[in-house]
């Protein structure tokens, strides 16, 4: 989802949100900022899908609070105005670089199965339902991780405490934001599913109908909750009477009686809950071109696979290479991480994941070797073995990549003291599972459908089954690069399988083919999975390269919009650059503290 330019939050009133809980008035600004792509300058920058959401994140920084805090706010916000899209009913993923140690940290903050969940789980007389009744139901819920990763980072890494953060948002969402044609457009695909919830219906569809574009949106009881959250802390979502509420809307979906959609329940109790954590884990890092590549580490699939794709890429010269060669080397790439992503990642905590070995030069030089610059593979790929690569050896049996949701949203942050955040969030599907907590003002997520229903071929090992208390395989890819301990630029987007290609098209197209940042992120994208043909959006489908492509046997199908990413970059005079989105999802919001003057 995407906010037009026309609709944003007044800086004004977020200055006033974080003045009314203590906070010193950051300076005045421009009532209604522009939605612009890209913004320089110093004192911090944000940049995310949202020009309200990037203004709440600017506020804090202007105020005094950092990186962390200012994510934290960003992301509050966005679960406001991109309620399709994130919110405290989903998860993700949280990577942070600490200026003062020169570390990048993680928080996996991914939902988590039911301790009752099996690999059967959305299977029923021995075949899988259809996704689309596991997308719509209390099954596919997870328990949500987003309110327990802000607790985790502002625990660790913040200065400002939870409650005043969450004010921004909380005005934003009892005073409302207007409407615009993205937000209708997303709620009238949503129509069908959001009519048979009560609820749903009531905050989406007021009085039965569309939004009106223009129109103010208001969700008083999010702000309540947002309030509740403030007061009590981010425990009050996992105990009490939201978590009550959240069960209930699970274990009983409430459900119009008039609606003939069925709804299955889930088996989510206050005991799953409860027991929730996050994991502050290691993050995965590969050495490119002399720099320092973090990402995140398995429950994601994210780090490793773009990890891989980069150590099979690290041997090309791709500056030299001609634009067709240069995407053929990058198609290739992809596939065969991919291959090698569906085989060996799922949770760490229920499989035997070889996060070291998928990240070995050793390994990817052993699959390197089966790029030929005059003939495309053929997908589905058979993955190689990285705790015994051979060169251009295959193990196993192929299988194809599983769906997996598109929409999510991303944000980065970076403050005057160098400490940057790369944050992906998400309730996974548009509209998640569109269950609403009634009185709560929020979507709950249908991220347990990120599980494979049934193997992804059969007699192929599948790590990514459901099971007790397990965490769904994800492909969030939030990255931060550094340049001998010191940040170069952090990337990241929504996209579901498609962010991994995505991260990867940016990082290679910025510091291999030298393309600016937002050029980068603006480039016409390609997405090869382990997939019989390649996605391509329009800007490569109708361009010469393409039939350049297919003579080496690339096969091709158009996908108008792949991914939506944001970006910070640190420049050598000490600048910041936010970049975002030029048009896909409506453009993107980039902002910096200081626009001009000095540091």
């Amino acid at each position: 989802m995407h906010r037009s330019a026309a609709r944003t939050l007044p800086l004004l009133a977020v200055a006033a949100a974080l003045v009314s809980t203590g906070a010193a008035a950051p300076p005045a600004a421009p009532a209604t900022p522009a939605k612009v792509p890209v913004a320089v300058g110093y004192g911090g920058a944000v940049a995310s899908v949202d020009a309200d959401a990037s203004a709440a994140g600017i506020a804090v920084l202007r105020s005094g609070g950092n990186a962390v805090d200012a994510a934290v706010a960003t992301a509050a916000a966005l679960g406001v105005t991109e309620p399709y899209s994130a919110g405290i009913g989903g998860g993700g993923y949280f990577v942070y670089y600490d200026a003062k140690s020169r570390r990048v940290q993680t928080i996996d903050g991914r939902e988590t199965a039911p301790a009752t969940a099996t690999a059967g789980l959305f299977q029923e007389n021995g075949a899988p339902i259809p996704f689309a009744e596991g997308q719509t139901s209390g099954r596919g819920v997870g328990v949500p991780g987003t309110p327990a990763t802000w607790k985790s980072a502002l625990d660790s890494w913040g200065s400002r405490p939870l409650g005043q953060l969450l004010k921004p948002a909380e005005k934003l969402a009892r005073d409302g934001f207007t409407v615009d044609s993205t937000f209708r457009a997303q709620t009238e695909a949503n129509q069908d599913r959001f009519k048979d919830f009560p609820d749903t219906r009531k905050l989406f569809l007021p009085g039965g109908a569309l939004p009106v574009v223009g129109s103010t949106f208001k969700n008083p009881d999010l702000a309540a909750t947002y309030a509740e959250l403030g007061r009590k802390g981010t425990g009050a979502l996992y105990k009490g009477p939201i978590a009550d509420d959240i069960v209930q809307a699970v274990r009983k979906p409430p459900v119009d009686p008039a609606a003939t959609r069925n709804v299955r329940p889930g088996d989510l109790t206050t005991g799953d809950l409860r027991a929730y954590e996050t994991k502050r884990q290691a993050p995965t890092r590969v050495g490119y071109r002399g720099l320092d590549v973090y990402s995140m580490a398995p429950s994601s699939s994210g780090g490793t696979t773009v990890g891989e794709a980069l150590n099979i890429l690290e041997g090309a010269d791709l500056s030299a290479l001609s634009e067709a060669q240069y995407l053929h080397r990058f198609i290739e790439a992809s596939r065969i991480s991919f291959a090698d992503r569906g085989r060996w990642v799922g949770d760490p905590a229920a499989e035997n994941v070889p996060t070291r070995e998928l990240l070995s030069q050793r390994f990817a030089d052993s699959r390197a070797c089966l790029i030929r610059p005059d003939q495309a593979l053929t997908s589905p790929l058979a993955p190689g073995d990285p705790r015994d690569p051979a060169p251009c050896a295959a193990t196993g049996q192929a299988a194809p990549t599983t769906y997996e949701g598109e929409n999510t949203t991303h944000l980065t942050v970076a403050d005057r003291w160098g400490n940057v955040v790369s944050y992906t969030l998400t309730i996974e599907s548009t509209g998640g599972s569109a269950i609403t907590v009634p009185g709560r003002g929020f979507l709950l997520n249908n991220e347990l459908t990120d599980f494979s229903f049934a193997p992804a071929a059969p007699g192929v090992p599948d790590p990514n089954l459901p099971g007790p208390g397990k965490r769904p395989r994800s492909s969030m890819s939030p990255t931060i690069v550094l340049d001998d301990g010191r940040p170069v630029l952090a990337v990241g987007s929504p996209g579901g399988a498609t962010i991994i290609t995505t991260v990867l098209q940016t990082l290679i197209g910025h510091l291999d083919r030298g393309l600016p940042l937002v050029d980068a992120i603006a480039a016409p994208r390609a997405s090869q999975r382990n997939q019989t043909t390649t996605e391509l959006e329009p800007g490569l489908w109708n361009s010469p390269v393409r039939a350049e492509l297919a003579a080496l046997g690339q096969g091709f199908r158009q996908n108008p919009e792949i991914g939506a990413a944001t970006g910070v970059q640190r420049l050598p005079d000490g600048r910041w650059l936010a970049a975002a989105e030029t048009s896909r999802r409506g453009g993107g919001s980039a902002m910096v503290v200081r626009p001009h003057g000095r540091p």
